[in-house]
């Protein structure tokens, strides 16, 4: 009831204060309102109803068009069904011409462009479509610059640019960057981080503060899976506290942030207080997540998880992740049989959209890994690093047959002691990893380097550090290579030098 009567009150204050309300045909009114409120609770089944009543009241409202494109975005995300995008995806023309025909001495006739555009490219570069993406982008940027000059004091802008510049200064090489390179679009990383914390810090003091949902989505999102900040978990728990229990979207990012960021058993309770009921859209991801959490804590009650996440899974992604899971569980159980049909279907299940797939697929194709060494990755994916410490305490990589193994050992061993604070065995690790594996495909070598420059840029030491960035840039044709090489690109950049 409280939460209730502070939007009101917070929804009275906006009509009576800033220009949500005050141009007829972009008017975000309390239908508007509730159905923006819906939609980042993930009840998007509401927030139709709240549009529905807003078309039957205000047929010529051009905020009708900006939700329901919120509302396929997030019914994409939740389901990353094909199906649905390649149904979903002729709205956006539509809704675009509707907007333009409408008032242009409104700050939401640009910005609600924008968004459109910007919402259709991060869903396009899910399944691929970089080129389309890219032009989309390169939209989005330019109508939110030009809405910025004509309305500095439209704070909404900052969210939508935020993102773009953020997400286009760290982006790793690949068929987008160079897409987006064909335009001569770039962006900052810094700037756009400045510009998504000023406006988390800010917002929900500010008239505007029914957005601050959205911005803190976004930006848990860039510091986790873009910039990969050290301050993602806190930031994010920070940031998400003053959003109601009562959305999913919450729960989704808390746990999220929690599961990459080490925090396993924090991820396990939210989940496991995740809200539920048909109000809610069907989020088979999340199911995915809590198998990750549990099998982190070498639980092989995880299988359980993954099978509901491939049996109500109508999306392309994770498909081959969560096979070699069930694969790893096998192999936990010395089920050998049992493993080999699960990395079959790794092979030949799914798509190669996202890294985690492609992944999936390399180490599917690769010989099995020693149990006590994924024992031990598993651990340390969860934070549970004194009991990843002892399972490995007593081995050294010459334990190990495969050039694979000893050099897991070794990088293995140099993750455990980096997060233990033990900078001087971690560096002697990551060093051993990357002679043993500078020339294997694996992603050990060249991330044990990246990891050294990391440590040395804590320690002060930016000369070591930039040596070890310049080598992990330099080896090539091996797993992650993008996402590491851009890593270490954005660590030299923080020297200076």
């Amino acid at each position: 009831m409280a939460k209730s009567i502070r939007f009101v009150a917070t929804f009275l204050f906006l009509t009576l204060t800033i220009p949500l309300s005050s141009f007829a045909n972009f008017d975000f009114n309390a239908n508007c309102l509730n159905a923006y409120r819906s939609i980042f609770e993930l009840k998007l089944g509401n927030a139709r109803a709240y549009i529905s009543t807003e078309k039957k009241q205000h047929p010529d409202n051009s905020i009708i068009y900006l939700l329901e494109n919120y509302v396929d975005y997030f019914t994409l995300i939740t389901s990353g069904s094909k199906a649905d995008f390649d149904k979903l995806k002729g709205n956006k023309s539509i809704r675009l011409d509707k907007i333009s025909d409408d008032e242009k001495n409104s700050p939401y006739y640009l910005y609600a462009q924008a968004e459109i555009n910007l919402q259709w490219a991060l869903i396009r570069s899910r399944f691929g479509e970089y080129f389309n993406a890219a032009m989309e982008i390169r939209k989005a940027n330019s109508m939110l610059q030009d809405n910025a000059k004509k309305y500095p004091d439209f704070l909404l802008n900052n969210k939508g640019l935020g993102l773009i510049n953020t997400v286009l200064g760290n982006l790793p090489d690949g068929a987008l960057k160079s897409a987006l390179s064909t335009f001569g679009i770039r962006g900052n990383t810094q700037s756009g981080l400045a510009m998504l914390d000023k406006l988390a810090n800010g917002l929900a003091k500010s008239t505007y503060e029914p957005f601050y949902e959205e911005v803190v989505f976004y930006y848990a999102y860039v510091l986790a899976d873009v910039v990969h900040s050290p301050t993602a978990y806190s930031k994010t728990m920070k940031y998400t506290e003053r959003i109601a229990d009562t959305s999913l979207l919450k729960s989704y990012l808390q746990s999220y942030v929690c599961i990459k960021t080490a925090h396993n058993d924090e991820a396990i309770n939210i989940l496991n207080k995740k809200p539920e009921g048909g109000v809610y859209q069907p989020f088979p991801y999340l199911d995915y997540l809590e198998g990750v959490a549990h099998l982190n804590k070498l639980e092989l009650s995880a299988s359980n998880y993954f099978n509901r996440f491939l049996q109500n899974n109508k999306g392309v992604n994770y498909i081959k992740d969560a096979h070699l899971h069930l694969g790893w569980i096998s192999l936990l159980k010395g089920d050998k049989a049992g493993y080999s049909a699960s990395v079959s279907k790794t092979i030949n299940s799914g798509y190669s959209y996202n890294e985690k797939d492609k992944q999936a697929q390399n180490e599917a194709s690769a010989p099995a890994p020693a149990v006590d060494l994924l024992k031990a990755r598993l651990l340390f994916d969860g934070g549970y690093l004194a009991k990843a410490a002892q399972l490995l305490d007593n081995r050294n990589a010459a334990d190990y047959n495969s050039d694979k193994d000893k050099t897991d050992f070794n990088y293995r061993m140099g993750r455990i002691y980096d997060d233990l604070g033990k900078d001087d065995q971690a560096l002697t690790y990551y060093q051993a990893a990357i002679n043993q594996g500078r020339n294997l495909k694996y992603y050990f070598a060249s991330n044990a380097a990246l990891q050294m420059g990391k440590v040395y840029e804590k320690k002060g030491n930016k000369a070591k550090a930039r040596e070890a960035f310049n080598t992990a840039i330099s080896m090539k044709n091996h797993e992650y290579e993008n996402s590491i090489e851009s890593q270490a690109k954005a660590g030299i950049k923080r020297l200076g030098l």
